[in-house]
């Protein structure tokens, strides 16, 4: 509970620091703190109180994924257009890469990566809302802004083994398969051989791909 409760202080600290007005006095801005650290605090009691029941409500089915991929959003869509604008006249077939690439910093630099020790699903427009999400929250926004920049071949890989995993984004485009991942970075492949080759899929992979429209089981 107490890595919960840091990582929740952590945001609503950042939450307030970007809203507090600087003329308060030190002791105003104290006050505000504790305020906000015993809210903190009852939040968390509650979200372990029915810590069970969320989780079972909120679980889905592998097979479900693709309902989380939301292309069509309206802010996914905004943000889609955010960064078409950095392109005087945005041509996909021209441009699309390098949006490609412009999505990918952001989802990697910008969106913060967290571990909450309960499983609750967040919305793609969610973690756009909150500036955070975990390793799937993430690739699955990034999926959505290729697809809402005009790819509809991106697709979320997903590669369980043992208590590993390896969780990223690729698409096809140029004759090439590109490889966008978190971790470590981009990569392009000639064929779907190398791709494998790649994903290194075996008899202890538990993998899947998905994106809006499909979701297939790799293993």
């Amino acid at each position: 509970m107490q890595t919960l409760y840091n990582i929740a202080l952590f945001y609503l600290w950042r939450a307030m620091a970007a809203e507090t007005d600087y003329s308060e006095s030190e002791g105003d801005k104290a006050a505000e703190i504790e305020h906000l650290t015993r809210l903190s605090k009852l939040y968390l009691a509650i979200i372990f109180r029915y810590r069970d029941y969320i989780e079972e409500h909120e679980s889905i089915s592998v097979a479900e994924l693709p309902t989380l991929i939301k292309p069509r959003n309206e802010k996914i869509v905004q943000k889609a257009q955010e960064i078409k604008s950095n392109f005087e006249n945005y041509n996909y077939d021209e441009d699309f890469h390098e949006a490609a690439m412009i999505a990918f910093e952001f989802v990697k630099d910008e969106i913060d990566e967290v571990s909450l020790p309960i499983q609750f699903w967040i919305n793609p427009e969610e973690t756009l809302g909150f500036m955070a999400g975990d390793a799937i929250d993430k690739n699955i926004l990034l999926c959505s802004l290729l697809i809402a920049l005009g790819n509809p071949t991106a697709k979320v890989f997903m590669n369980f083994r043992g208590e590993s995993k390896k969780i990223l984004v690729y698409f096809k485009f140029a004759e090439k398969i590109h490889v966008l991942d978190l971790e470590d970075g981009a990569k392009a492949f000639n064929s779907e051989d190398e791709l494998n080759a790649f994903l290194k899929l075996d008899e202890d992979s538990t993998a899947y791909e998905f994106n809006d429209h499909m979701y297939v089981d790799l293993k």
